[in-house]
């Protein structure tokens, strides 16, 4: 089942943005995928760039921060922290773009959910912000785009584990 370009997203409350996409490999793969920081440099940057950094401390109140070289030549950057870990099925952080001039002022709490049927796996992506405005200007930046990108490497590289 073809599933490239297949994340939904959706607006389910006024300050929430929902990203749901299955995946064609097992949760344990995708969870490995989306949590090892060499495995994260191989799909996070989507057809955008080059990721140059990825580094992640997998556990609650550890720290996570992503860096890529994007095909123009700049720099684009996201950071936060765990707050809960329930490998392999749900994972909460905060997540910070450093583009913005308060960029903590303008963070969001990501709870991604895995479940598995038949040896494929549903990611939901619940991503809350603390004012409307900083939710619509995520939508806004174009994000849906490389998201897509993103989550196709990101299926690419579980399946091949």
């Amino acid at each position: 089942m073809a599933t490239k370009g297949t994340a939904e997203v959706t607006l389910p409350a006024d300050l929430q943005i929902l990203i749901t996409r299955e995946f064609d490999a097992p949760k344990a793969q995708v969870w490995r995928a989306y949590t090892t920081p060499e495995l994260v440099g191989r799909w996070w940057a989507g057809d955008r760039g080059t990721v140059r950094n990825a580094e992640i401390d997998l556990r609650v109140g550890g720290s996570w921060r992503y860096v890529m070289i994007a095909n123009g030549g700049f720099e684009v950057a996201f950071h936060g922290e765990y707050r809960a870990i329930e490998a392999p099925d749900r994972l909460v952080n905060t997540e910070v773009f450093e583009g913005l001039p308060d960029p903590d002022a303008h963070s969001g709490v990501v709870t991604v959910t895995f479940t598995e049927s038949g040896g494929r796996t549903r990611m939901e992506m619940l991503c809350e912000y603390d004012d409307q405005e900083t939710r619509d200007s995520v939508i806004a930046s174009g994000m849906e785009s490389g998201m897509q990108e993103s989550l196709d490497h990101l299926e690419a590289v579980a399946a091949s584990l």
